[in-house]
């Protein structure tokens, strides 16, 4: 067991909270004292329910409730804070600063997969750079990273590629700084309907992992932190989203 709050400082510190805006850290708060902690994506009453059912004392996700605005607590948002209230059950979330960081962030994790190397930060959001960049020695078939991701690909760069950009989540809007960037690749979670076109004129290859999907490395990271550092039990709860 642990207190929440000594819990939250910890991990406030580690993802370098202070440094990101939005709303993160705790966002509901429950029972003082923390022993079961259930990790997932993105806040929902399916996790909810499922973390009810397992016991837990604290819920931590990457999507959270509460953003960057004040909110009413009536309609959908209402019922979700209210379940969590009832329960007696702490959520927190952390956003961009799991993105970010350098160890259980959600592209650090990703570039641990693919194997690159020579990282360095890419990405500006807002003055952050929140994704990453770098090689790949030797270089990779498109195909096979496709297969190794999942997802959408849009094939129009080098076949054999030998640098790739990152970014998780909905973050299609930066195809145009990775093609800057003169990556062979850009990886990331969601695409609308110009990135055809563009990742095409370009001749960059494009992988939309799906937002969820891209986003799944970076809390289960975090949940191996946490197992290790502190005296809690701990669960990933998967409610499966192909978006």
């Amino acid at each position: 067991m642990i207190e929440r709050a000594k819990l939250i400082s910890r991990l406030n510190a580690y993802l370098n909270t202070d440094n990101a805006p939005e709303q993160n850290g705790l966002q509901v708060e429950g029972r003082p004292r923390i022993g079961r902690i259930v990790f997932g994506v993105s806040a929902s009453m399916a996790l909810f329910e499922a973390a009810a059912k397992a016991g837990a004392d604290m819920i931590i996700t990457h999507h959270g409730l509460i953003w960057d605005k004040p909110q009413k607590i009536t309609g959908l948002f209402g019922r979700r804070v209210s379940f969590l209230i009832k329960n007696n059950i702490n959520l927190a979330a952390w956003h961009l600063p799991l993105d970010m960081h350098p160890a259980a962030g959600n592209n650090a994790r990703l570039a641990k997969t693919l194997g690159l190397k020579n990282i360095k930060p890419f990405g500006d959001y807002h003055g952050l750079a929140i994704g990453v960049k770098g090689s790949l020695k030797p270089a990779l078939d498109i195909k096979q990273i496709h297969q190794k991701l999942g997802g959408e690909c849009l094939p129009f760069g080098p076949q054999k590629v030998s640098s790739a950009a990152i970014v998780s989540g909905g973050a299609h809007s930066m195809l145009e700084q990775a093609a800057q960037a003169g990556v062979g690749l850009y990886i990331t979670g969601s695409r609308d309907e110009y990135v055809l076109e563009y990742a095409k004129e370009a001749k960059i290859n494009f992988i939309a992992m799906g937002h969820y999907n891209s986003e799944r490395a970076g809390v289960q990271a975090l949940m191996k932190y946490v197992a290790a550092e502190f005296n809690v039990k701990v669960e990933f709860i998967d409610v499966p989203n192909p978006f």
